[in-house]
């Protein structure tokens, strides 16, 4: 699903025009599609025998598309009503054919108190809200304004209120900011149209909007605006394309090794949740890289997995396991970085000997690692090192590095939090989350990596300019090891050979979707842990084959 600004729609909608896909035409299929998607509801009327419908229809575009989909559902049998705001019955086209259909009307200017408002929402099993579209100014007009408080005032009255959706976006919601008014009605299911707004992924709109859903509404690959749109929504069909194919006859080869390299000794639970992610996304082996002190906690935790000891001090990886772990770099196919690592001196000498080369031995028949000396050569696999995947304590040392950018084999997968996104860009927090997308992809273009943007509403961002969201803001996976489960879901997407924008994207949708469904098994997300969302990875994973 694309994401667009609501500059980027009205661009795309005016080339549309232009190349003979009319404004009718668009507002005609929107409209049809609308009325599919509130038709597609039986569960919640089917045991009504007459469906009763309410548009609120406002004078611009959304106010034209509720009155298309009322006209087909009456023409469907359904009683329907069209409440007028800011728009005459009089000399309207689309009044007119709705009128026919057997739909009734009232212009809110007429209406005395609210009262055939109050009468209808009573009666009514559906509520659709089409007063205001994506162009709106905040604070609303005073008119528009009192018209919506009184929906909203009624609707907390009501034991049953109708189910509401919103055409596009919930009206008094800026489809830029995600700001929203206090008078904005909260819906059911927001049915928007072609493509996401970029606000209603953000606080507080992401909250006012219910369930998301695209309408089709038939711009094409002459739509060179459209098709150029490279900012994405993740959903069911685009993960599933990715997953890698699992033949009959594969064997453990198949699908690559895992190396992580995580853990120290105040840690231990990171390197086992990373590892177990790995191996439940299907990667064929996953090695484990960790300080020699831990192997005892955790091999009886982890019995599929192979083992490195490293060198350490004091149980925190020391600087020379760069040897050790370099000798393994032949058979891995991935490698994760940093879960659990604790931020310690000497870790960040192994990190910087890793990517530098400096602690190999003369006899090593490679190097490990080069300093990039031009741009296009960033491509090329970086002298043993297997792609890489940096995350948590890894990157925060990553950061003391000088140039670490450079030193990365491109395209790395970063996968920071809003607070080590901080770390490594010199932003502040604040600035962070201010333009989560616009941050992630000023970097990983800056940088040459993907960058992963944790948080509601996660971001991945690619070098080439792409970029994708993942639809989901929960508590469930505001907790500690959530990140571990989630690095180890893409290192072992990568370790298949999925390239690295797409086992990012794949990773955090499974990971955000196994979240939800932790959730709803537990019954609350205050009881989610770690390991409740590695334990439904296989249910998710499941769905999508």
């Amino acid at each position: 699903m694309k994401l667009v600004s609501v500059a980027q729609m009205r661009e795309i909608e005016k080339e549309a025009d232009a190349n003979g896909l009319s404004y009718e035409d668009m507002m005609e299929n929107a409209g049809r599609e609308l009325a599919y998607a509130v038709a597609d509801l039986p569960y919640f009327f089917e045991e009504e025998e007459d469906i009763e419908i309410l548009g609120l229809v406002g004078p611009g575009n959304n106010g034209g598309d509720t009155l298309v989909a009322l006209t087909h559902l009456a023409a469907d049998g359904w009683t329907a009503r069209a409440y007028l705001i800011k728009r005459k019955a009089k000399g309207d086209e689309l009044v007119e054919q709705f009128l026919e259909m057997g739909g009734e009307v009232v212009e809110a200017a007429k209406d005395k108190e609210f009262a055939s408002l109050y009468a209808s929402l009573d009666t009514a099993h559906v509520l659709l809200d089409g007063v205001l579209g994506t162009g709106i100014k905040l604070p609303l007009k005073a008119d528009v304004a009192e018209v919506l408080e009184a929906v909203s005032a009624a609707l907390d009255e009501m034991e049953e209120p109708p189910f509401v959706v919103a055409v596009d976006c919930p009206s008094g919601v800026d489809c830029d900011s995600g700001e929203a008014a206090d008078e904005t009605i909260p819906a059911d299911l927001t049915v928007t149209m072609a493509a996401i707004k970029t606000g209603l992924l953000k606080s507080p709109a992401a909250d006012l909007t219910g369930d998301l859903l695209v309408a089709d509404i038939g711009l094409d690959e002459k739509v060179k605006s459209w098709m150029g749109v490279k900012r994405e929504v993740a959903d069911e069909d685009t993960v599933a394309a990715i997953l890698p194919e699992r033949p009959s006859e594969a064997h453990k080869g198949t699908f690559g090794t895992a190396l992580i390299a995580a853990g120290s000794v105040n840690y231990t639970g990171a390197a086992l949740l990373a590892g177990l992610s790995a191996y439940r996304v299907g990667a064929g082996l996953v090695t484990m890289a960790v300080p020699a002190p831990l192997h005892g906690a955790l091999a009886g935790q982890f019995p599929e997995a192979t083992w490195v000891l490293l060198p350490h001090e004091m149980g925190v990886i020391s600087a020379g396991a760069a040897d050790v772990l370099a000798k393994n770099f032949e058979r891995a196919t991935a490698l994760l970085v940093g879960p659990g690592f604790g931020t310690e001196d000497t870790t960040r000498e192994f990190i910087e000997n890793l990517l530098t080369g400096k602690a190999v031995s003369k006899k090593s028949a490679a190097r490990i690692g080069f300093v990039h000396a031009e741009i296009e050569k960033k491509e090329e696999k970086n002298g043993g090192l297997p792609p890489l995947v940096f995350d948590a304590d890894g990157l925060k040392l990553l950061a003391k590095i000088p140039d670490w950018s450079k030193l990365l084999p491109a395209p790395a997968v970063l996968t920071p939090h809003p607070g080590e996104m901080s770390v490594l860009t010199g932003l502040s927090k604040e600035e962070v989350q201010a333009d989560r997308e616009g941050v992630a992809l000023r970097f990983a273009q800056e940088w040459g990596h993907v960058v992963v943007l944790k948080g509601a509403f996660t971001v991945i961002a690619s070098p080439d300019g792409r970029s994708s969201v993942i639809p989901v803001a929960s508590p469930a996976l505001a907790r500690a090891g959530t990140g571990d489960v989630l690095a180890g879901l893409i290192v072992g997407l990568r370790a298949q050979g999925v390239d690295a924008y797409d086992a990012a994207v794949a990773g955090a949708w499974i990971h955000a979707r196994a979240g939800l469904e932790a959730a709803e098994a537990l019954g609350t997300t205050a009881s989610v842990l770690a390991g409740d969302v590695l334990a439904a990875v296989p249910d998710v994973i499941s769905e999508l084959e």
